[in-house]
């Protein structure tokens, strides 16, 4: 068991509601200088779900499950900002209002920008909801520390998430079970970003060969990843040997230098992060949520 400092964090609630699917264009411009209309972000994703395919659908930006905002007017004011910060990758979610109140879920995700936490929950419940539904999340997690491991910087993790996550010490390493391996040069919407505490950034697609030639378009909702010399400790950005391992939250998309969104879980510079290669390695799986119900 990886020691930690959960006995001291805070479990907080923030509150939040299911979003509307919004759209502030006509069109949008794909990469390729293609106007396309589309499902995108928001709203209640009936049919896409955590171990899914994060490639394939028509849509841009989709995110599995329930999308969540503490407010929906202001998408970048300080209560959203709050909510995805706070939230976790794994934390608990409960439905307040509506039809489906008592519903229970899982977060599993963070998409920046938009500013959406991402929860799963059962298909009977997804069912019963609607928009501007309630929902409480018991946000913990910030602030986790691992005791023996001071080069590894954890973020927008949920402590009971990180004991299963079947991670192993090797050499004096931390080693994470990974679905890919992501090189740097692919990172790129997000990158940049003062933060790493909240939202995601993006596995750009442009370039189909290379993602294919890699087996990105393998990708599921939910995977674990690593991103190849990618230093997300106090931002994003690239540094040579440095670390970090995610979890993809929302599906592929059109637009130039944009793709599956990843939140950051773990990062480091100084080599004590290492991940071994399991195409098991999903959240979904191991909360036994979305597909694995």
């Amino acid at each position: 068991m990886v020691k930690t400092n959960t006995s001291k964090l805070v479990m907080l609630s923030v509150q939040g509601q299911i979003t509307p699917p919004m759209q502030r264009t006509a069109y949008r411009v794909d990469r390729e200088g293609v106007p396309f209309v589309l499902p995108g972000t928001g709203g209640i994703a009936y049919n896409v779900k955590v171990g899914q395919p994060a490639f394939g659908w028509v849509g841009d930006h989709v995110e599995p499950g329930v999308s969540t905002a503490a407010s929906i007017d202001e998408r970048s004011g300080a209560k959203n900002q709050a909510y995805n910060t706070l939230a976790c990758v794994g934390n608990e979610a409960v439905v307040i209002s509506g039809d489906a109140k008592g519903a229970r879920g899982i977060v599993t995700g963070k998409h920046g920008g938009i500013e959406h936490v991402i929860i799963d929950f059962a298909q009977e419940d997804m069912e019963k909801m609607a928009i501007e539904d309630k929902v409480l999340i018991k946000a913990y997690g910030l602030g986790l520390e691992l005791v023996d491991y001071p080069g590894i910087t954890v973020r927008n993790l949920d402590p009971g998430l990180l004991e299963k996550l079947e991670i192993t010490e090797e050499d004096g390493k931390l080693i994470v079970p990974v679905a890919a391996s992501i090189p740097a040069h692919l990172m790129g919407s997000g990158i940049g970003a003062a933060t790493t505490a909240s939202g995601d950034y993006d596995i750009t697609t442009t370039d189909q060969g290379e993602i294919k030639a890699l087996g990105i378009d393998q990708l599921k909702f939910g995977d674990l990843v690593a991103l190849e010399d990618c230093d997300n400790r106090f931002g994003r950005s690239y540094r040579k040997g440095a670390l970090s391992i995610g979890v993809v939250v929302h599906s592929d998309c059109l637009l130039a230098g944009h793709g599956p969104g990843v939140t950051t879980l773990f990062t480091a510079i100084d080599g004590c992060l290492g991940y071994r290669l399991d195409p098991e390695a999903n959240i979904g799986r191991i909360l036994k949520i979305g597909i694995y119900r």
